[in-house]
């Protein structure tokens, strides 16, 4: 098994990646093969930040790539591990079935369309959102190519299901399950009154669906962030969102319910 382990730079992360990894060399007989260029299997440490990093490290890669989260700071939604947890990790690990049990996650594909006829391609674990860095954002918003309605305000995001306990729930998204095969667009304080009208609530788009963010081509600048990366330019001419047709594969060998997951963590374990 060809194993690669990323992690952030905070010294108790580090010492955890030491740990494991002696743990590994000790148990599996020489069955693991530590290998970063293509690994069968990535384990994180660290916290969501870590993950998302590992995940765009790797995203040509995510065919073949399951990733298990091992946590290390103070909120890890993906981490299905806590650090003091190695040996039943390694075990695991070790004694894997010979077609190991993955869970699979919906993604976001954008696609960046510029003035000068160019485009771009991203792929976001969590979400993805335009705004202006000083000014109002002004943009025609389309659904399967039929004009739905004209926003301004201080931006819009898409996310994934996974992404919705993210960014998307803090400005007052829904909370979806990944099973779905959707993403959700949300407004980020929208204009609204008797002149300027928007819907004023998320919209949950199928996987067959596509929605273009056609902007207000006035020459400034947009700022576009998708997870933990961002691009500043001024020649944005249109964004488009969908469900990617990659998904991100995480190892099963005790990943939590996903409710679970939201209640732990965003509610907490005493539930009165």
């Amino acid at each position: 098994m060809k194993i690669a382990v990323y992690s952030n730079n905070v010294p108790h992360s580090r010492a955890v990646v030491s740990l494991l990894k002696e743990k590994l060399i000790a148990r599996s007989e020489g069955r693991v093969i530590f290998d970063n260029e293509k690994p069968e299997v990535v384990i994180t440490v660290g916290g969501d930040g870590t993950l998302l990093g590992a995940f765009h490290h790797y995203t040509d890669q995510l065919d073949t790539i399951r990733f298990i989260g091992v946590h290390t700071g103070h909120l890890g939604f993906y981490a299905d591990w806590q650090y003091f947890e190695l040996d039943e990790l390694v075990e695991s690990l070790v004694n894997q079935e010979t077609t190991p049990k993955t869970v699979k996650y919906p993604l976001l594909h954008a696609k960046i369309h510029y003035t000068d006829g160019h485009e771009e391609n991203v792929l976001a674990l969590n979400e993805a959102a335009i705004k202006r860095p000083l000014g109002t954002l002004v943009a025609d918003v389309y659904i399967q190519n039929e004009l739905f309605e004209r926003f301004r305000g201080d931006g819009l995001t898409a996310s994934t299901p996974t992404g919705s306990t993210a960014y998307n729930k803090a400005i007052g998204g829904a909370v979806m399950h990944p099973s779905l095969q959707a993403i959700q667009l949300a407004e980020i304080a929208s204009i609204n009154s008797r002149v300027f009208r928007t819907l004023g609530s998320p919209l949950i788009i199928g996987n067959h669906e596509v929605i273009k963010v056609q902007l207000e081509n006035d020459g400034s600048a947009v700022t576009f962030s998708y997870d933990h990366l961002n691009k500043i330019s001024s020649n944005v001419d249109w964004i488009s969102f969908q469900v990617a047709d990659q998904k991100i594969q995480f190892a099963e060998y005790r990943h939590m319910h996903f409710w679970h997951r939201v209640q732990s963590s965003f509610i907490g374990t005493e539930v009165r």
